[in-house]
């Protein structure tokens, strides 16, 4: 049975907190609530966990200071902040202290998800199953590590977004790619910008992948592309 993955969660907001805790559970992380700062400190000295969602604005403890605390004991825990504050200064501290990410209040829980995963990916290192570096796609061949596609007659360099974004196809293949994991985990964020760029890129590998006319990504609307064969 694989083990879930353990959260620390701090936030005084008792309603917000105790809805947190059960989407988190029902999305299958294990999650521990705390409603301060002092009591989640005692909780992370106590208790292993694999990433922290601290709230900044706490009794006892704010999370920033809970945050310097944790890093003291672990350097690499990845630490979300809450805040329902949007002030540049409060976010440039939170990255200061070594923030994995940030997110203002009001929030979609869907999109803290899509950021709990980005942050753990990128913390714990790519999972076995991504350190695969060939893929065949119909009759091509794509070498993510090389950048490279080709099929009997030629090779074609790609670039280190398309071979990114093709990789995550290939690692999802038949099934469906969502826009915003793309975005989290090529571009670490889903703006506008990025979204019109991702478009771009999927554009340029149809093209890429036109020489075998089996192989196609499809638009799934409303939530990403998914690459068939």
């Amino acid at each position: 049975m694989e083990e879930r993955i353990k959260i620390l969660l701090a936030e005084d907001d008792t309603n917000l907190g105790m809805l947190l805790k059960e989407y988190l559970r029902a999305k299958g992380f294990e999650t521990e609530l705390c409603e301060d700062g002092e009591v989640a400190y005692d909780a992370f000295l106590n208790h292993p966990f694999d990433i922290c969602i601290f709230d900044v604005m706490m009794p006892k403890k704010d999370g920033f200071t809970l945050a310097r605390e944790v890093r003291q004991i672990n350097s690499e825990m990845p630490i979300i902040f809450l805040t329902a504050k949007n002030m540049k200064e409060d976010v440039l501290e939170g990255f200061r202290i070594g923030a994995d990410d940030y997110m203002t209040k009001p929030f979609s829980m869907e999109e803290l998800v899509l950021r709990i995963e980005a942050v753990l990916r990128r913390s714990v290192g790519l999972r076995p199953e991504d350190e695969q570096e060939i893929f065949k796609i119909g009759k091509l061949t794509f070498n993510s590590k090389k950048q490279t596609l080709s099929d009997e007659d030629e090779e074609q360099k790609l670039t280190t977004k398309e071979s990114e974004l093709l990789k995550l196809l290939c690692l999802n293949v038949n099934k469906v790619l969502e826009r915003n994991y793309a975005l989290k985990n090529i571009w670490a964020d889903d703006n506008y910008f990025n979204a019109r760029s991702m478009d771009v890129y999927i554009t340029k590998l149809r093209k890429h992948l036109k020489r075998d006319p089996s192989v196609e990504i499809i638009n799934v609307h409303g939530k990403g592309y998914k690459l068939i064969m």
